[in-house]
This record gives C-alpha cells, sequence and structure tokens, in this order.
C-alpha cells in the first residue's frame, strides 16, 4: 500500500511540475504572438489571479505564501 502511494505521489509531482514548467512558455507565447485563442489566456490568467490576491488582503497574502510553498521544490 506504500508503494502504491508513492508512486501516485510521484506521479501527481510529476504532473505539477510539467505544468509549472508550461506557465513561463505560454506567457512568452502570449507576449510574443498575441491572442492564439487559449494560449493568451494563460497572461489575462496569471493578472486577474494577482489582481484577485492583491483585493483580498490579509487572506490574499496567505494564499499566495500557500502557493509558493507548494509550488517549490522541497527535494
Amino acid at each position: 500500500m506504500n508503494n502504491v502511494m508513492t508512486m501516485v505521489l510521484d506521479f501527481v509531482t510529476g504532473l505539477t511540475k510539467i505544468a509549472v514548467s508550461l506557465i513561463p512558455l505560454g506567457v512568452l507565447v502570449g507576449l510574443l504572438f498575441g491572442d492564439i485563442g487559449s494560449i493568451a489566456n494563460v497572461v489575462n490568467n496569471l493578472v486577474a489571479l494577482v489582481e484577485s490576491l492583491g483585493g483580498a488582503g490579509l487572506v490574499g497574502l496567505l494564499v499566495t505564501i500557500i502557493l509558493i510553498h507548494l509550488l517549490t521544490d522541497s527535494k
């Protein structure tokens, strides 16, 4: 059972690393080529996320700290 949980955790960690590494690519493509369907939405979504966290005050700060902690490599 422990082996299965480790495999699932490794799989989810790998998917998260792939998704996080694609964010800068989406930003770059959105900035270089403008609106190309859903790729340009990366920039808009990041701006909306920053605006919503900034408007949330202390709760936004706590969520930001939690997200940074979750996305940093702990190894």
